[in-house]
This record gives structure tokens, C-alpha cells and sequence, in this order.
């Protein structure tokens, strides 16, 4: 079973930035995707970034510019560099990983951007 740890969560100013780290307890394989959710109190979990399983990137329009995920394969890790960060980014932020039916979520990073 694939297990997900995050880091890299913490207190941030509006306009700082933040970098969060998720490493996979397994190599990632071809074919699977990877990537961030978050949740902010009260509402739904939604869709950050990821890698699609064909290798290229998606973003979630309200971070399109100031986020970017990027990943080290030989340390199964996969990265948010946050910037340009805002109030409305605050949320815990989620590592998922999905492979043809399996589905794994790690237990997430609380980030808060406020002054």
C-alpha cells in the first residue's frame, strides 16, 4: 500500500511563499497521477495541481502563475512552490496519488497566509 507523508505547511504573509513537499513510500509509477488538493474551513476539497499520467501538468485556474508543482522521481517526491500566496490559499493542503483503481491520500499540511 502506497502511503503519502506532506511537509512544508506552515505560517506564511500575504504575498510570501511556501514550498510543500510529498513523499511517496514507493517509486511512482508510469501511468499514475500525482498531485495537490486543499481544503479551506468550511468548504469543500478541491483540486489543486498534478501530473496527469501522461507526465504533463494541470493547474486549478486560481493558482495558474503564482503555483508549480514539480517532482524528483529518484526520491519519490513530488512539490508545490507557492508564491505570491493570499488569504483565500489558506487550507490544508492534501497529496493525492491515483493508479488505474487505487486512490491514496495523505494526511495533509495546514497552511495560513495572513498578516
Amino acid at each position: 500500500q502506497v502511503q503519502l507523508v506532506e511537509s512544508g505547511g506552515g505560517l506564511v504573509q500575504p504575498g510570501g511563499s511556501l514550498r510543500l513537499s510529498c513523499v511517496a513510500s514507493t517509486r511512482m509509477f508510469g501511468g499514475s497521477r500525482m498531485g495537490w488538493y486543499r481544503q479551506a474551513p468550511g468548504k469543500e476539497r478541491e483540486f489543486v495541481a498534478r501530473y496527469t499520467s501522461g507526465g504533463s501538468t494541470n493547474y486549478a485556474d486560481s493558482v495558474k502563475g503564482r503555483f508549480t508543482i514539480s517532482r524528483d522521481n529518484a526520491k519519490n517526491t513530488v512539490y508545490l512552490q507557492m508564491n505570491s500566496l493570499r488569504p483565500e490559499d489558506t487550507a490544508v493542503y492534501y497529496c493525492n496519488y491515483v493508479l488505474g483503481g487505487l486512490e491514496v491520500w495523505g494526511q495533509g499540511t495546514p497552511v495560513t497566509v495572513s498578516s
